[in-house]
């Protein structure tokens, strides 16, 4: 039957629609149009908020108590996507962060898995290390921190031949500009990140072909007056980068001040670890306890270790704390990243799965459909 979303304002991806209705069939958008009476079909009314495409995540730990690692197989895999679905993304990329060899491969074979199985929710993998520069390690483990050999380099290339999407994050101290475009050329997303560069490095590994920042301001060489920096090179190139907006990994002024230097390319990522959707106070990873209070995750020394966010919460912070309008900060949690990663979503149009979220007033999350059905919200 013939669904109709009524009641809220529409984001299609773009704009934000007023008086629009939603309509699916199935599992995919029949239109997006002005509402009428007569509309034949099941009507539901939403009762004010905005209906938006389901939400994209690109740095994605993990969720419902596990994190993304050495135990991922498929249905690991399966369990963290289908609890951020609840939480309003439609597509993540799980992230591993800096590990062995062999739990690289053992998530990558993972993830080749999911793809092949048609997971719901899963866009692809993020490979957050381990060939980043130990001297901005951040809460990733320096003694597993390494340069990138020839056999990492060809393990990446034939990943991305077999995944929808595959980001890497690399510090060009410890990944060449031949070693970034050879991966480009393979389709892989070269992000920057985690790295003391100068700015003329960072310009040398975009124009290798790196076309994407790895939580920007954070973990990399600031911006200074004589010293740009990774983050000068990042706001002043037509690059990507993710931030994470918390009000805790980056001060809301700052913000304002980066999308004032670079009105487009910048998109929402929660970096969620395994407390994402669930009751967690600590979890213990490789060895270090990270532990939950407040809205932070922190080492035992206070480091930084993920974010305790989800979307919608970022969107919050995003308007109501920095200011950004709506229509911004949605795409920045849409068809932003979707576009990055060139997943057909992060926008409500005719024959796109019907993925899609309701938020109220306040950027709470209180309805989720995922290929049209109604799925309980977190």
């Amino acid at each position: 039957m013939t669904l109709i979303l009524s009641g809220a304002r529409v984001f299609d991806g773009e704009r934000l629609l007023d008086r629009h209705v939603v309509v699916i069939d199935d599992d995919v958008i029949l239109a997006v149009r002005p509402d009428e009476p007569a509309l034949p079909g099941r009507r539901v009314e939403l009762c004010g908020g905005i209906l938006a495409p389901g939400l994209i995540d690109l740095q994605v730990n993990g969720g419902g108590g596990e994190m993304v690692g050495g135990a991922s197989d498929l249905a690991a895999l399966h369990r963290i996507c289908a609890v951020h679905i609840r939480l309003g993304a439609a597509g993540i990329l799980p992230t591993l962060i800096t590990d062995t060899g062999d739990t690289t491969a053992g998530v990558i074979a993972a993830g080749i898995a999911a793809a092949r199985a048609g997971t719901p929710g899963f866009l692809g993998l993020h490979l957050e290390g381990p060939h980043l520069d130990s001297r901005r390690a951040g809460a990733h483990d320096p003694a597993l921190i390494r340069a990138m050999t020839a056999a990492d380099l060809a393990r990446l290339c034939d990943a991305a031949r077999h995944l929808p999407a595959l980001m890497v994050t690399v510090a060009p101290e410890n990944v060449s500009p031949d070693q970034i475009a050879t991966l480009t050329a393979a389709g892989v997303i070269v992000s920057l990140g985690h790295s003391d560069c100068t700015h003329d490095t960072a310009r040398t590994a975009f124009a290798a072909g790196a076309r994407c920042v790895t939580h920007l301001f954070n973990a990399m060489s600031p911006l200074g007056s004589r010293a740009p920096g990774l983050v000068g090179a990042t706001l002043d190139s037509p690059v990507a980068a993710g931030v994470i907006a918390d009000g805790i990994h980056i001060s809301p002024a700052t913000l304002r001040i980066a999308m004032a230097a670079k009105p487009q390319g910048l998109f929402l990522v929660s970096d969620a670890m395994a407390f994402a959707g669930s009751d967690l106070q600590q979890i213990d990873l490789n060895g270090r306890i990270i532990r939950r209070e407040a809205g932070r995750l922190t080492l035992s020394d206070g480091t930084l270790a993920g974010a305790d966010l989800t979307l919608p919460q970022a969107l919050r912070v995003m308007v109501d704390t920095v200011g950004a309008a709506p229509a911004t900060a949605l795409a920045m949690a849409t068809s932003g990243p979707a576009d990055l990663i060139g997943a057909p979503l992060g926008r409500l149009a005719p024959s796109q799965a019907a993925h899609l979220v309701h938020l109220d007033a306040d950027w709470r999350l209180c309805g989720v459909w995922n290929a049209g059905q109604p799925v309980p919200a977190l």
